[in-house]
Protein backbone atom coordinates (compact mmCIF):
# COMPACT_ATOMS: atom_id res chain seq x y z
CA UNK A 1 0.00 0.00 0.00
CA UNK A 2 2.83 2.28 0.84
CA UNK A 3 4.49 1.66 -2.46
CA UNK A 4 1.53 2.14 -4.67
CA UNK A 5 1.53 5.88 -2.99
CA UNK A 6 4.48 6.19 -3.61
CA UNK A 7 4.32 5.61 -6.94
CA UNK A 8 0.88 7.74 -7.45
CA UNK A 9 2.54 10.76 -5.31
CA UNK A 10 5.51 10.82 -7.65
CA UNK A 11 3.14 11.00 -10.70
CA UNK A 12 1.05 13.30 -9.25
CA UNK A 13 4.65 15.45 -8.91
CA UNK A 14 5.61 14.76 -12.61
CA UNK A 15 2.26 15.91 -13.78
CA UNK A 16 2.91 19.27 -11.58
CA UNK A 17 6.39 19.76 -12.66
CA UNK A 18 5.10 19.18 -16.12
CA UNK A 19 2.48 21.85 -16.18
CA UNK A 20 4.54 24.35 -14.68
CA UNK A 21 6.99 23.58 -17.17
CA UNK A 22 4.39 24.01 -19.98
CA UNK A 23 2.96 27.17 -18.14
CA UNK A 24 6.88 28.74 -18.11
CA UNK A 25 7.49 28.01 -22.18
CA UNK A 26 6.49 30.62 -24.45
CA UNK A 27 6.01 28.35 -27.24
CA UNK A 28 3.01 26.34 -28.05
CA UNK A 29 4.57 23.16 -27.03
CA UNK A 30 7.11 21.79 -24.70
CA UNK A 31 10.23 19.80 -26.57
CA UNK A 32 10.44 16.59 -25.06
CA UNK A 33 13.94 17.31 -24.16
CA UNK A 34 13.11 19.50 -21.17
CA UNK A 35 10.15 17.26 -20.53
CA UNK A 36 13.53 14.18 -19.80
CA UNK A 37 15.71 16.77 -18.52
CA UNK A 38 12.94 17.45 -15.93
CA UNK A 39 12.26 14.08 -15.35
CA UNK A 40 15.34 13.07 -14.59
CA UNK A 41 15.72 16.26 -12.23
CA UNK A 42 12.53 14.52 -10.70
CA UNK A 43 13.56 10.61 -10.40
CA UNK A 44 16.29 11.99 -8.35
CA UNK A 45 14.42 13.38 -5.61
CA UNK A 46 11.51 10.80 -5.54
CA UNK A 47 10.99 9.01 -2.26
CA UNK A 48 13.76 6.31 -2.02
CA UNK A 49 15.31 7.27 -5.20
CA UNK A 50 18.82 6.49 -3.87
CA UNK A 51 17.34 2.55 -3.18
CA UNK A 52 15.20 2.53 -6.13
CA UNK A 53 16.13 1.02 -9.44
CA UNK A 54 13.82 1.37 -12.28
CA UNK A 55 12.70 -1.22 -14.67
CA UNK A 56 13.10 -0.96 -18.15
CA UNK A 57 9.40 -1.19 -18.75
CA UNK A 58 8.70 1.40 -16.10
CA UNK A 59 11.05 3.44 -17.90
CA UNK A 60 9.39 2.91 -21.45
CA UNK A 61 5.76 3.96 -20.16
CA UNK A 62 7.49 7.19 -18.31
CA UNK A 63 8.86 7.76 -21.72
CA UNK A 64 5.20 7.30 -23.24
CA UNK A 65 3.51 10.01 -20.65
CA UNK A 66 6.38 12.28 -21.96
CA UNK A 67 5.37 11.98 -25.60
CA UNK A 68 2.03 12.13 -25.19
CA UNK A 69 2.85 15.22 -22.80
CA UNK A 70 5.07 16.49 -25.20
CA UNK A 71 2.55 16.22 -28.34
CA UNK A 72 -0.63 16.93 -26.40
CA UNK A 73 -0.22 19.51 -23.98
CA UNK A 74 -0.80 23.19 -25.40
CA UNK A 75 -1.76 25.37 -22.60
CA UNK A 76 -1.47 28.70 -25.00
CA UNK A 77 -2.75 27.24 -28.01
CA UNK A 78 -6.08 26.55 -26.01
CA UNK A 79 -6.13 29.94 -24.19
CA UNK A 80 -5.67 31.27 -27.63
CA UNK A 81 -8.36 29.31 -28.97
CA UNK A 82 -10.63 29.55 -26.27
CA UNK A 83 -10.09 33.70 -27.08
CA UNK A 84 -10.69 33.52 -30.42
CA UNK A 85 -14.01 31.48 -29.91
CA UNK A 86 -15.12 34.38 -26.96
CA UNK A 87 -14.04 36.85 -28.98
CA UNK A 88 -15.83 40.34 -27.88
CA UNK A 89 -17.54 41.63 -30.78
CA UNK A 90 -19.60 39.60 -33.17
CA UNK A 91 -21.43 40.88 -35.85
CA UNK A 92 -23.74 38.78 -37.87
CA UNK A 93 -25.87 40.14 -41.38
CA UNK A 94 -29.16 38.48 -43.77
CA UNK A 95 -30.89 39.75 -46.34
CA UNK A 96 -32.89 39.34 -48.80
CA UNK A 97 -35.76 40.73 -51.75
CA UNK A 98 -39.60 40.86 -50.40
CA UNK A 99 -42.75 41.86 -50.74
CA UNK A 100 -44.47 44.45 -48.51
CA UNK A 101 -48.45 45.69 -49.49
CA UNK A 102 -47.35 49.33 -48.09
CA UNK A 103 -44.45 49.36 -50.63
CA UNK A 104 -44.95 46.55 -53.03
CA UNK A 105 -40.99 45.20 -54.07
CA UNK A 106 -38.50 45.35 -51.61
CA UNK A 107 -34.72 44.72 -50.11
CA UNK A 108 -34.42 43.82 -46.22
CA UNK A 109 -30.97 43.85 -44.46
CA UNK A 110 -30.67 43.02 -40.94
CA UNK A 111 -27.58 43.14 -38.96
CA UNK A 112 -26.94 41.98 -35.42
CA UNK A 113 -23.84 43.50 -33.34
CA UNK A 114 -23.75 41.85 -30.05
CA UNK A 115 -20.42 42.74 -27.64
CA UNK A 116 -19.70 43.55 -23.65
CA UNK A 117 -19.09 47.26 -22.72
CA UNK A 118 -16.27 45.57 -20.14
CA UNK A 119 -14.68 42.84 -21.69
CA UNK A 120 -13.28 41.69 -18.56
CA UNK A 121 -16.60 41.16 -16.61
CA UNK A 122 -17.96 37.68 -17.96
CA UNK A 123 -21.24 38.13 -16.06
CA UNK A 124 -21.91 41.23 -18.09
CA UNK A 125 -25.36 40.74 -20.44
CA UNK A 126 -24.11 40.98 -24.29
CA UNK A 127 -24.94 44.14 -25.67
CA UNK A 128 -27.20 44.44 -28.56
CA UNK A 129 -27.38 46.72 -31.49
CA UNK A 130 -29.98 45.09 -34.19
CA UNK A 131 -30.45 47.21 -37.05
CA UNK A 132 -33.26 46.76 -39.74
CA UNK A 133 -32.73 48.50 -43.46
CA UNK A 134 -35.50 48.06 -45.84
CA UNK A 135 -35.92 49.54 -49.12
CA UNK A 136 -38.82 49.55 -51.06
CA UNK A 137 -39.23 50.17 -55.14
CA UNK A 138 -42.13 51.84 -55.22
CA UNK A 139 -43.03 55.63 -56.27
CA UNK A 140 -41.11 57.18 -55.20
CA UNK A 141 -38.95 54.89 -53.49
CA UNK A 142 -38.82 54.09 -49.78
CA UNK A 143 -36.13 53.99 -46.85
CA UNK A 144 -36.70 52.77 -43.44
CA UNK A 145 -34.01 52.32 -40.99
CA UNK A 146 -35.01 50.92 -37.35
CA UNK A 147 -32.94 50.53 -34.52
CA UNK A 148 -33.96 48.88 -31.08
CA UNK A 149 -30.74 48.58 -29.33
CA UNK A 150 -30.16 47.31 -25.47
CA UNK A 151 -26.77 48.36 -24.13
CA UNK A 152 -24.92 47.31 -20.23
CA UNK A 153 -22.91 49.26 -18.28
CA UNK A 154 -20.89 49.19 -14.76
CA UNK A 155 -21.55 45.51 -14.35
CA UNK A 156 -25.42 45.73 -15.38
CA UNK A 157 -25.88 48.88 -13.10
CA UNK A 158 -26.99 51.13 -15.99
CA UNK A 159 -28.76 50.67 -19.00
CA UNK A 160 -28.90 52.38 -22.10
CA UNK A 161 -32.15 51.39 -24.21
CA UNK A 162 -34.60 52.77 -26.93
CA UNK A 163 -35.79 53.04 -30.46
CA UNK A 164 -34.13 55.02 -33.21
CA UNK A 165 -35.58 55.26 -36.36
CA UNK A 166 -35.83 57.12 -39.60
CA UNK A 167 -38.26 56.85 -42.39
CA UNK A 168 -38.60 58.18 -46.23
CA UNK A 169 -41.65 56.47 -46.86
CA UNK A 170 -45.21 55.92 -48.23
CA UNK A 171 -47.30 56.00 -45.09
CA UNK A 172 -51.31 55.51 -44.66
CA UNK A 173 -53.95 56.60 -42.30
CA UNK A 174 -57.17 55.49 -41.79
CA UNK A 175 -58.46 57.88 -39.15
CA UNK A 176 -59.10 57.49 -34.93
CA UNK A 177 -61.30 55.17 -33.96
CA UNK A 178 -62.40 51.50 -34.93
CA UNK A 179 -65.18 51.94 -37.35
CA UNK A 180 -63.16 54.45 -39.47
CA UNK A 181 -60.14 51.86 -39.71
CA UNK A 182 -61.45 49.60 -40.84
CA UNK A 183 -64.21 50.89 -42.92
CA UNK A 184 -61.61 53.30 -44.80
CA UNK A 185 -60.92 52.33 -48.29
CA UNK A 186 -57.34 51.74 -48.75
CA UNK A 187 -55.46 53.61 -51.54
CA UNK A 188 -52.95 55.88 -52.42
CA UNK A 189 -55.51 59.07 -53.23
CA UNK A 190 -57.57 57.78 -50.15
CA UNK A 191 -54.78 56.98 -47.39
CA UNK A 192 -51.81 57.53 -48.58
CA UNK A 193 -49.31 60.51 -47.79
CA UNK A 194 -45.72 60.80 -48.29
CA UNK A 195 -43.57 61.24 -44.93
CA UNK A 196 -40.06 61.72 -43.74
CA UNK A 197 -39.79 60.52 -40.43
CA UNK A 198 -37.44 60.83 -37.27
CA UNK A 199 -37.63 59.54 -34.23
CA UNK A 200 -35.42 59.33 -31.15
CA UNK A 201 -35.80 57.79 -28.13
CA UNK A 202 -33.71 56.86 -25.53
CA UNK A 203 -34.28 55.19 -22.14
CA UNK A 204 -31.57 55.65 -19.45
CA UNK A 205 -32.04 53.37 -16.59
CA UNK A 206 -30.09 52.44 -13.15
CA UNK A 207 -30.03 49.31 -10.79
CA UNK A 208 -31.40 49.84 -7.42
CA UNK A 209 -28.90 48.39 -5.48
CA UNK A 210 -28.62 45.12 -5.77
CA UNK A 211 -32.19 43.56 -6.84
CA UNK A 212 -33.47 43.37 -10.18
CA UNK A 213 -35.37 46.80 -10.54
CA UNK A 214 -34.52 49.94 -12.16
CA UNK A 215 -35.16 53.87 -12.13
CA UNK A 216 -34.64 56.05 -15.47
CA UNK A 217 -35.47 58.95 -17.23
CA UNK A 218 -36.59 58.62 -20.98
CA UNK A 219 -37.14 61.05 -24.10
CA UNK A 220 -39.02 61.64 -26.98
CA UNK A 221 -38.26 63.24 -29.81
CA UNK A 222 -40.04 62.80 -33.22
CA UNK A 223 -40.28 64.43 -36.09
CA UNK A 224 -42.68 64.14 -39.64
CA UNK A 225 -42.72 66.45 -42.79
CA UNK A 226 -45.82 65.23 -44.82
CA UNK A 227 -46.38 65.54 -48.34
CA UNK A 228 -49.20 64.77 -50.62
CA UNK A 229 -51.50 63.99 -48.41
CA UNK A 230 -54.61 61.88 -49.70
CA UNK A 231 -58.40 62.65 -49.21
CA UNK A 232 -58.82 61.12 -45.77
CA UNK A 233 -56.20 62.84 -44.23
CA UNK A 234 -57.25 66.39 -45.93
CA UNK A 235 -61.01 65.96 -44.03
CA UNK A 236 -59.55 64.30 -40.65
CA UNK A 237 -60.40 66.93 -37.71
CA UNK A 238 -56.75 65.85 -35.94
CA UNK A 239 -54.75 67.19 -38.92
CA UNK A 240 -56.63 70.47 -39.79
CA UNK A 241 -56.16 71.01 -35.57
CA UNK A 242 -52.66 70.90 -36.21
CA UNK A 243 -52.69 73.37 -39.22
CA UNK A 244 -52.46 70.56 -42.04
CA UNK A 245 -52.99 71.94 -45.31
CA UNK A 246 -52.96 70.40 -48.86
CA UNK A 247 -49.15 70.97 -49.25
CA UNK A 248 -48.54 69.59 -46.17
CA UNK A 249 -47.38 69.57 -42.54
CA UNK A 250 -44.25 69.77 -40.15
CA UNK A 251 -44.85 68.64 -36.70
CA UNK A 252 -42.38 68.08 -34.04
CA UNK A 253 -43.10 66.30 -30.19
CA UNK A 254 -40.88 66.18 -27.63
CA UNK A 255 -41.78 64.22 -24.29
CA UNK A 256 -39.85 63.51 -21.22
CA UNK A 257 -40.63 61.53 -18.51
CA UNK A 258 -39.89 58.67 -16.14
CA UNK A 259 -39.54 54.82 -16.32
CA UNK A 260 -39.42 51.64 -13.99
CA UNK A 261 -38.61 48.47 -15.25
CA UNK A 262 -38.28 45.32 -13.16
CA UNK A 263 -36.74 42.42 -14.90
CA UNK A 264 -35.39 38.97 -14.41
CA UNK A 265 -34.98 37.46 -17.87
CA UNK A 266 -31.83 35.71 -18.71
CA UNK A 267 -30.92 36.88 -22.10
CA UNK A 268 -33.03 40.26 -22.71
CA UNK A 269 -32.71 39.36 -26.58
CA UNK A 270 -34.61 35.59 -26.46
CA UNK A 271 -35.40 35.03 -23.01
CA UNK A 272 -36.00 31.22 -21.83
CA UNK A 273 -36.92 32.44 -18.23
CA UNK A 274 -38.14 35.59 -16.05
CA UNK A 275 -40.27 38.51 -16.01
CA UNK A 276 -39.92 41.78 -17.29
CA UNK A 277 -42.41 44.69 -16.35
CA UNK A 278 -42.03 48.37 -17.64
CA UNK A 279 -43.79 50.81 -16.60
CA UNK A 280 -43.36 54.16 -18.73
CA UNK A 281 -45.15 57.81 -18.15
CA UNK A 282 -44.26 60.95 -20.43
CA UNK A 283 -45.47 64.17 -20.75
CA UNK A 284 -44.83 66.17 -24.18
CA UNK A 285 -44.81 69.90 -23.91
CA UNK A 286 -44.69 72.87 -25.87
CA UNK A 287 -41.69 74.32 -23.02
CA UNK A 288 -39.57 71.09 -24.29
CA UNK A 289 -39.52 72.90 -28.32
CA UNK A 290 -42.44 70.70 -29.29
CA UNK A 291 -45.83 71.66 -30.52
CA UNK A 292 -48.27 70.08 -28.24
CA UNK A 293 -49.24 69.43 -24.61
CA UNK A 294 -50.46 65.91 -24.13
CA UNK A 295 -49.22 62.74 -22.14
CA UNK A 296 -48.38 59.05 -22.74
CA UNK A 297 -48.40 55.97 -20.42
CA UNK A 298 -46.95 52.31 -21.47
CA UNK A 299 -47.46 48.97 -19.35
CA UNK A 300 -45.37 46.22 -20.77
CA UNK A 301 -45.23 42.94 -19.15
CA UNK A 302 -43.89 39.71 -20.74
CA UNK A 303 -43.14 36.29 -18.86
CA UNK A 304 -41.21 33.40 -20.30
CA UNK A 305 -41.73 29.86 -19.02
CA UNK A 306 -38.68 27.17 -20.68
CA UNK A 307 -40.92 24.14 -20.70
CA UNK A 308 -38.05 21.39 -21.20
CA UNK A 309 -34.40 21.59 -19.35
CA UNK A 310 -33.11 19.78 -22.03
CA UNK A 311 -34.46 21.46 -25.17
CA UNK A 312 -34.87 24.77 -26.11
CA UNK A 313 -38.70 25.01 -25.93
CA UNK A 314 -40.19 28.58 -24.54
CA UNK A 315 -43.94 29.29 -23.84
CA UNK A 316 -44.05 33.24 -24.01
CA UNK A 317 -46.45 36.03 -23.21
CA UNK A 318 -47.20 39.67 -23.20
CA UNK A 319 -49.48 42.01 -22.42
CA UNK A 320 -49.00 45.65 -23.58
CA UNK A 321 -51.33 48.55 -22.63
CA UNK A 322 -50.78 52.18 -24.16
CA UNK A 323 -52.71 55.52 -23.68
CA UNK A 324 -52.56 58.71 -24.42
CA UNK A 325 -53.89 61.56 -22.87
CA UNK A 326 -55.30 64.63 -23.48
CA UNK A 327 -56.82 67.23 -25.63
CA UNK A 328 -54.35 67.67 -28.04
CA UNK A 329 -53.27 64.24 -28.96
CA UNK A 330 -51.66 64.62 -32.64
CA UNK A 331 -52.78 62.13 -35.61
CA UNK A 332 -49.81 60.25 -35.31
CA UNK A 333 -48.87 60.23 -31.52
CA UNK A 334 -52.10 58.06 -30.97
CA UNK A 335 -52.11 54.36 -29.55
CA UNK A 336 -51.17 52.26 -32.40
CA UNK A 337 -51.04 48.31 -32.94
CA UNK A 338 -49.50 46.22 -35.52
CA UNK A 339 -46.01 45.68 -37.52
CA UNK A 340 -43.56 43.56 -36.88
CA UNK A 341 -43.00 43.59 -32.94
CA UNK A 342 -46.98 44.01 -31.84
CA UNK A 343 -49.91 42.16 -33.20
CA UNK A 344 -48.16 40.92 -36.16
CA UNK A 345 -50.89 40.67 -39.10
CA UNK A 346 -52.02 44.01 -39.06
CA UNK A 347 -50.85 46.73 -40.71
CA UNK A 348 -49.17 49.43 -38.65
CA UNK A 349 -50.81 52.12 -37.59
CA UNK A 350 -54.81 51.21 -39.45
CA UNK A 351 -56.11 51.05 -35.99
CA UNK A 352 -55.43 54.05 -33.68
CA UNK A 353 -57.00 55.20 -30.83
CA UNK A 354 -56.78 57.10 -27.29
CA UNK A 355 -55.85 53.76 -26.04
CA UNK A 356 -54.87 50.42 -27.45
CA UNK A 357 -54.15 47.01 -25.36
CA UNK A 358 -52.93 44.05 -26.83
CA UNK A 359 -52.50 40.33 -25.59
CA UNK A 360 -50.17 37.64 -27.45
CA UNK A 361 -49.22 34.21 -26.44
CA UNK A 362 -46.56 32.40 -28.33
CA UNK A 363 -44.28 29.49 -28.33
CA UNK A 364 -40.97 29.22 -29.45
CA UNK A 365 -38.98 25.90 -30.36
CA UNK A 366 -35.68 25.13 -31.67
CA UNK A 367 -34.63 22.20 -33.07
CA UNK A 368 -32.10 20.55 -30.62
CA UNK A 369 -29.90 18.05 -33.36
CA UNK A 370 -26.83 16.24 -32.58
CA UNK A 371 -24.09 18.36 -33.81
CA UNK A 372 -21.69 15.32 -35.64
CA UNK A 373 -22.37 16.50 -39.45
CA UNK A 374 -22.22 20.31 -40.97
CA UNK A 375 -26.02 19.38 -41.74
CA UNK A 376 -26.79 18.98 -38.64
CA UNK A 377 -25.22 21.62 -37.32
CA UNK A 378 -27.16 23.92 -39.42
CA UNK A 379 -30.61 22.17 -38.48
CA UNK A 380 -29.83 22.80 -35.05
CA UNK A 381 -29.60 26.66 -35.59
CA UNK A 382 -33.38 26.69 -36.99
CA UNK A 383 -36.40 26.27 -35.12
CA UNK A 384 -39.96 27.95 -35.93
CA UNK A 385 -42.50 30.05 -33.62
CA UNK A 386 -46.29 30.02 -33.08
CA UNK A 387 -48.69 32.69 -31.50
CA UNK A 388 -52.52 33.61 -30.99
CA UNK A 389 -53.30 36.99 -30.19
CA UNK A 390 -55.75 40.05 -29.65
CA UNK A 391 -55.74 43.51 -29.41
CA UNK A 392 -58.80 46.11 -27.73
CA UNK A 393 -58.97 49.47 -28.52
CA UNK A 394 -61.08 52.50 -27.63
CA UNK A 395 -61.31 55.86 -25.66
CA UNK A 396 -60.08 53.67 -22.66
CA UNK A 397 -58.95 50.73 -21.27
CA UNK A 398 -62.36 49.84 -19.86
CA UNK A 399 -64.34 51.42 -22.48
CA UNK A 400 -63.34 49.69 -26.16
CA UNK A 401 -64.73 49.09 -29.41
CA UNK A 402 -62.39 46.95 -31.76
CA UNK A 403 -61.76 43.62 -31.06
CA UNK A 404 -58.84 42.41 -33.08
CA UNK A 405 -57.26 38.65 -33.17
CA UNK A 406 -54.21 37.31 -34.86
CA UNK A 407 -52.37 34.78 -35.20
CA UNK A 408 -48.71 33.74 -37.01
CA UNK A 409 -46.14 31.39 -37.29
CA UNK A 410 -42.33 31.61 -38.28
CA UNK A 411 -39.31 30.53 -38.99
CA UNK A 412 -36.06 30.86 -36.84
CA UNK A 413 -31.98 31.56 -37.72
CA UNK A 414 -30.10 31.23 -34.65
CA UNK A 415 -26.99 34.16 -36.22
CA UNK A 416 -25.52 34.29 -32.80
CA UNK A 417 -25.70 32.16 -29.29
CA UNK A 418 -29.39 33.20 -28.32
CA UNK A 419 -29.65 35.33 -30.95
CA UNK A 420 -32.43 34.73 -33.64
CA UNK A 421 -33.13 36.05 -37.02
CA UNK A 422 -37.12 35.33 -37.45
CA UNK A 423 -39.04 35.60 -40.73
CA UNK A 424 -42.64 35.91 -39.75
CA UNK A 425 -45.94 35.48 -41.12
CA UNK A 426 -49.16 36.97 -39.59
CA UNK A 427 -52.93 36.62 -40.22
CA UNK A 428 -55.34 39.47 -39.13
CA UNK A 429 -59.30 38.23 -38.33
CA UNK A 430 -60.24 41.84 -38.58
CA UNK A 431 -59.17 42.22 -42.60
CA UNK A 432 -58.52 38.76 -43.37
CA UNK A 433 -54.77 39.34 -44.77
CA UNK A 434 -51.60 38.05 -44.05
CA UNK A 435 -48.57 40.36 -43.52
CA UNK A 436 -45.10 38.82 -43.64
CA UNK A 437 -42.23 40.11 -41.41
CA UNK A 438 -37.72 39.94 -41.26
CA UNK A 439 -36.51 41.04 -38.19
CA UNK A 440 -33.59 40.37 -35.61
CA UNK A 441 -34.69 39.17 -32.66
CA UNK A 442 -37.81 37.90 -31.35
CA UNK A 443 -41.17 40.28 -31.26
CA UNK A 444 -40.77 40.38 -27.84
Amino acid sequence: MCKLLKYILSFITLLLTVNITAQEQTNDTIPHEILSTKLDSILTHLPDSTKKTYTQEEISAINNILDLLSTGIDIESEKKKKIKKEKNFKFSVLGGPGYSPDYGFTIGLATLATFRTDKTDATLPRSIIPLNVNLAFGKPMSVTVLSKPLIYFKHDKIRLQGVFEFKHSNENYYGVGYRQNHNAERGKDITGYYADLVQINPVLLFRIKKSPSYMGIVGDFFYENIKSPGTLLLNDPCYLMQGGTSEGLRDINVGLGMTYSFDTRDVAANAYKGVLFEARALYYSKYLGGEYDFGSITLDYRQYYKVSKEHRRVLAWNILVKTKIGDEIPFSQHAIVGGPFNLRGYYLGQYRDETAVTTELEWRHMWDIATDTKFKQLLHRLGYAAWVGCGFMGENIIKYDAVLPNLGGGLRVEVQKRMNFRVDAGYSFADKHALFYFNMTEAF
